[in-house]
C-alpha cells in the first residue's frame, strides 16, 4: 500500500493560504504596530494547524 506524503486539495490550500496569511500579517505587524494583525496571525496558523489535520486524517484513513 502507497500512501500520499504530500498534502493535496482542501488541506493544501488551507496550508498554504494559512501560511500567506501568517507572513503577511507578521509583516505588517512589524511594520505598521496595529494589534488588529494578532487576530490575522492566529486565523493564519489556525488555517495551517486545520490542513495539516486534515491531511493527516486522510494519510491515517480518516478522510471524509
Amino acid at each position: 500500500m502507497k500512501t500520499n506524503t504530500s498534502p493535496t486539495g482542501l488541506a493544501l490550500l488551507l496550508i498554504v493560504v494559512g501560511l500567506l496569511l501568517s507572513f503577511t500579517s507578521i509583516t505588517a505587524a512589524f511594520t505598521t504596530h496595529e494589534p488588529i494583525w494578532r487576530y490575522l496571525i492566529a486565523a493564519g496558523c489556525l488555517g495551517q494547524f486545520l490542513g495539516w489535520m486534515r491531511h493527516g486524517a486522510r494519510s491515517r484513513g480518516d478522510a471524509r
